[in-house]
C-alpha cells in the first residue's frame, strides 16, 4: 500500500501537469490556426474574436482535419473518438495495459481538434492522456494487473479532476465508470490522485469552479426552488433522456455514414470539418459569433448569466451543436463528448425553462435552474455515470440551491435513455465492437468469501497401493464425493473419477490428478482464483496447517464444481 500511494501521487502530478500543458496546447492551436499569433492566451469562456481571415475561417477546420488524420493513421488509431471506450476497454479486457506513445499523440490530435473549431471536448482526451501515462508507469514497475487498473482508473479520475476543478466528481467518474473493484484501499489511491491533479490545477487556473457566475452563488442563499420549479422537472428530465437516446445515435449515425460512404480517411475527415467550418462562418456572419467551435464553455456562460435568454435562438444553437459534434467526432476527429453534452443540455434546459416561464409567468421560474439540471441530465443519460452528473455540476457551478431540479432529472433522463437505448455513449462503442462490459458494479460476495466456506468435507482417504482394489470395488455416485489418494501419510493426489472423467484403466497415472495446489482454511476467493490459473490446476486442496503436506491435515476440497456451486449463490443476489 504505501508503494501504491507514492504512485497514485505520480499519477496525480501528472494529472494535474498534463491538464494543464493540453490547456496550452489547445491554445496555442487555436490562436495560431485563427489568428496566425505564437500566445497561450486563451480563455475558453469568452467567446473567440473573429479570424482575420474572414471567409477563409471554413477552411480552418480542414487544415486541421488533415493533420489530426495523419497522426490518428499513422501514430495512435486509437486516438480517433473520445477516448473513455478505449480505456474502459483496457482496464477490463487487456489487463490495465495501453501503449505510452498514445500519451502525446492524444494530446496533439485532440489540441488540434479543439483548437481549429473541432465541436468536442477536453476531458475525454484527458482522461485518456492521464490513463495512458498510469498505464505505462504500471507497465514499467512490475505489478500484478489488479493494482495497474487502479493506476489506471486513478490516471482517469485525476485528469477530470485537474479539467474541471473537481475532485469529488473525478473520485465519482472513476468509481461509477473506471474502478473494477470499489474497496476503500481503491478509493483512497483514486482520492489521493485526483487530491493532488486538482491542487496543482488550481495552481494554474485559480480556486473558481469551471463557470464562474458570481450569481450563481448569490442564488444559494436567497433563491427557493419552488414546487413548480420540481414539477416542471419531471417533463423535462423525460426529454432530457430522449435527446441524450438523440446525441447518443447520432455520433454513431454519422461515423457510419462516414465510414460507409467515404473510404479515404483524409476526405472523410476533411469534408465533415469542412460543413463544421462553413457552420460557423454562417453564425458568425449572422449573429457575430461562431457558438459551435471548441468546448462551447462561453454560451454556457452566457446562458447562465442570462445573457443568452431567447429560446428560439437557444433551440437553434442547440441544433447546431448536436450537428457540429455528430460530424466532428462522427468523422473522425480526437476529442472528448463531456462539454458538448453540457452545451446541449444547457441550451435545451434554458429553452425548456423560458418557455415554461412564459406560458405560467405566475410561477417565477428561473431559465438558469432549468439549465443547470439539462447540463447535469444529460452528462447522466449520455454516459451513465449518474452521481458524477450530479456531484460535477455543483462542482463546477458551486450552486447548490439547484441540487433538487438537478437530482430530479438526472434520474429520469437516466432511467429513460436506459430504457430506449440500454448502452452509454461509452459503452455502445465497445458493444459495437463485439465487446461487452459490465452496467454497474456490484458488491462482490464471491471476493468476501474463504476456502472454508466453499469447499467440500465429502471426501475420503485412501493410501496409493489400495488405489486398484478401490477401482475395482468403486461405483460411481455412491460413497463419499471426493477420493484423496494419500502417499505413505502425505497427500499424493485426487481420483480422476471423482471429477468427472470416467476411466477403465488402473493406471495410476491417468486415474490420479497429481496437479493441484494447497491452500488455509482462511485463504480467500481471489487467492484462490490466481491460484488455480497460476498452477494451471482444477483442485484445491484445503489444508489445517500452512504449508502441510499431511494428508491428516486435509480439511477439505475444491474443484470447479465448488466455484461453480459459490458463483450460483452469488447470481442469485444480483440484479
Amino acid at each position: 500500500m504505501p508503494w501504491m500511494v507514492c504512485l497514485a501521487l505520480v499519477v496525480g502530478i501528472f494529472g494535474g501537469l498534463g491538464s494543464v500543458l493540453f490547456r496550452g496546447i489547445i491554445a496555442f492551436c487555436h490562436n495560431l490556426f485563427f489568428y496566425g499569433e505564437f500566445s497561450l492566451n486563451f480563455e475558453p469562456l469568452k467567446h473567440t474574436a473573429p479570424s482575420p481571415w474572414g471567409a477563409m475561417i471554413i477552411v480552418v477546420p480542414v487544415v486541421g482535419a488533415i493533420i489530426v488524420t495523419w497522426i490518428i493513421k499513422t501514430l495512435a488509431p486509437e486516438a480517433r473518438g473520445h477516448g473513455v471506450p478505449e480505456v474502459m476497454n483496457a482496464i477490463y479486457y487487456r489487463a490495465g495495459r495501453i501503449r505510452p506513445m498514445l500519451v502525446g499523440a492524444k494530446a496533439v490530435a485532440s489540441g488540434i481538434s479543439i483548437g481549429t473549431g473541432g465541436s468536442v471536448g477536453r476531458e475525454g482526451p484527458i482522461i485518456q492522456i492521464g490513463s495512458a501515462f498510469a498505464s505505462s508507469l504500471g507497465q514499467i514497475i512490475t505489478m500484478p494487473a489488479r493494482q495497474r487498473v487502479v493506476l489506471v482508473g486513478a490516471g482517469a479520475a485525476a485528469g477530470i479532476a485537474a479539467t474541471f476543478n473537481a475532485p469529488i466528481g473525478g473520485l465519482a467518474f472513476a468509481m461509477e465508470l473506471m474502478l473494477v473493484s470499489i474497496s476503500a484501499r481503491t478509493v483512497s489511491l483514486v482520492a489521493l490522485a485526483t487530491v493532488t491533479a486538482t491542487y496543482i490545477g488550481r495552481s494554474f487556473t485559480g480556486l473558481h469552479p469551471t463557470f464562474n457566475v458570481p450569481a450563481l452563488v448569490e442564488m444559494t442563499y436567497d433563491h427557493t426552488v419552488t414546487l413548480y420549479t420540481l414539477l416542471l422537472c419531471l417533463p423535462m428530465g423525460l426529454l432530457m433522456g430522449l435527446i441524450s437516446t438523440l446525441f447518443i445515435h447520432s455520433i454513431y449515425w454519422a461515423e457510419d455514414r462516414f465510414e460507409g460512404g467515404i473510404k479515404n480517411e483524409y476526405i472523410r475527415h476533411m469534408s465533415g470539418m469542412l460543413v463544421v467550418g462553413l457552420m460557423m462562418y454562417m453564425l458568425i456572419s449572422t449573429t457575430g459569433q461562431y457558438y459551435v467551435d471548441g468546448v462551447g464553455y462561453s454560451t454556457i456562460v452566457d446562458i447562465l448569466t442570462d445573457t443568452l435568454t431567447n429560446p428560439a435562438v437557444l433551440l437553434l444553437l442547440f441544433v447546431a451543436k448536436l450537428l457540429a459534434t455528430s460530424l466532428t467526432l462522427g468523422s473522425g476527429a480526437s476529442g472528448g463528448i463531456f462539454s458538448p453534452s453540457l452545451y446541449l443540455g444547457a441550451t435545451f434546459g434554458a429553452a425548456f425553462g423560458g418557455i415554461m416561464a412564459q406560458l405560467f409567468p405566475a410561477a417565477h421560474l428561473d431559465p438558469v435552474l432549468f439549465a443547470i439540471a439539462g447540463m447535469a441530465a444529460m452528462i447522466s443519460g449520455t454516459t451513465g455515470a449518474v452521481i458524477t452528473a450530479i456531484t460535477m455540476i455543483f462542482e463546477q457551478t458551486y450552486n447548490y440551491s439547484a441540487m433538487l431540479p438537478v437530482i430530479v432529472t438526472v434520474a429520469l433522463a437516466y432511467a429513460v435513455r436506459s430504457r430506449l437505448t440500454p448502452e452509454s455513449i461509452y459503452t455502445l462503442k465497445l458493444v459495437r465492437r463485439g465487446v461487452s462490459l459490465p452496467r454497474g458494479l456490484q458488491a462482490a460476495v464471491s471476493s468476501s468469501r474463504v476456502a472454508a466456506s466453499i469447499m467440500s468435507r465429502d471426501f475420503q482417504i485412501i493410501e496409493k497401493d489400495k488405489v486398484g482394489e478401490w477401482r475395482e470395488t468403486h461405483k460411481s455416485g455412491e460413497g463419499p464425493r471426493y477420493t484423496i489418494i494419500a502417499d505413505e501419510g502425505r497427500v499424493y493426489g485426487v481420483a480422476r473419477e471423482e471429477l468427472g472423467y470416467l476411466m477403465d484403466t488402473v493406471d495410476l497415472e491417468k486415474l490420479v490428478e497429481t496437479n493441484f495446489f494447497m491452500v488455509t482454511a482462511m485463504t480467500g476467493w481471489p487467492v484462490l482464483m490466481r491460484g488455480l490459473k497460476k498452477t494451471q490446476s482444477e483442485v484445491i486442496m484445503v489444508m489445517r496447517r500452512r504449508h502441510s503436506n499431511d494428508v491428516r491435515d486435509v480439511a477439505g476440497i475444491i474443484t470447479m464444481r465448488e466455484i461453480f456451486n459459490a458463483a450460483q449463490d452469488e447470481m442469485e443476489l444480483v440484479e
